[in-house]
C-alpha cells in the first residue's frame, strides 16, 4: 500500500501484520466491533484463502501472523478485509449506541479529507507493517501478540483474552479458525 515501508514481496509467505485505526482511535472497546473483526477474519479464512496462525485485537489495532494459500494474494485479502471491515464498523458506529459517535466520525472524516480515493471516512491506516517471518522468528512474534492484552493489563493470562488466538495455543478452541504453529 502507498504509505507502507514494509512490502509484501512474496504473496504466499508468512507475515507478521499490524492493522492500525487512523489516529490510534480506540474503536475496539466494544464487543460488537471486535466480533465483527473476528467474523471477517473467519470469512477470509473460509472464502478468500487466508491462513491465520495467530491474531489479537487491541483497542486500536490488530496483530496477525498470516499467509495466503497458493493461488491467492495476501495483499488482495488484506485490501478486501480492511475495506469491508471499515464500512461495517462505521455503519455500526452510525447505527448503534455509541457515546463517541460524533467525535469518531469526525476523526475518520478528517483523516480522509484530502484523499481522492476516500468518499467520506478513512478508518484504517494505509500501512500493514508487514514483516516476512522466517521459521525462527515466529515464536517471538507469537509471544508478542499473545502478551499484548497482558501488557495492557486487560487480562492476567494470555489465554483469558477472548479476542486472540492465545486460547487456541492453550488447547481451548477460540473464535477464529487458526492453524497452530508447531
Amino acid at each position: 500500500m502507498s504509505g507502507d515501508r514494509y512490502f509484501i514481496s512474496d504473496q504466499n509467505a508468512i507475515y507478521f501484520l499490524t492493522f492500525t485505526v487512523v489516529g490510534w482511535i480506540d474503536v475496539f472497546t466494544r464487543r460488537e466491533y471486535k466480533l465483527e473483526i473476528a467474523d471477517s477474519l473467519n470469512y477470509c479464512i473460509k472464502e478468500k484463502g487466508l491462513t491465520v496462525f495467530a491474531w489479537c485485537i487491541m483497542s486500536n489495532h490488530i496483530h496477525l501472523i498470516a499467509r495466503a494459500k497458493e493461488g491467492h494474494k495476501l495483499s488482495d485479502i488484506i485490501r478486501d478485509f480492511k475495506k469491508f471491515t471499515a464500512k461495517q464498523i462505521i455503519k455500526m458506529i452510525e447505527s448503534e449506541p455509541e457515546s463517541r459517535r460524533e467525535w469518531m466520525l469526525n476523526q475518520f472524516e478528517y483523516a480522509g479529507r484530502n484523499l481522492n480515493r476516500i468518499k467520506k471516512y478513512k478508518f484504517w491506516k494505509d500501512d500493514n507493517h508487514a514483516i516476512e517471518l522466517e521459521s525462527h522468528m515466529t515464536d517471538g512474534r507469537l509471544n508478542y501478540i499473545h502478551q499484548n492484552p497482558v501488557n495492557a493489563m486487560i487480562v492476567e493470562e494470555p489465554e483469558h483474552y477472548i479476542f486472540s488466538s492465545a486460547k487456541d495455543y492453550a488447547g481451548v478452541k477460540g473464535i477464529v479458525e487458526v492453524e497452530l504453529i508447531s
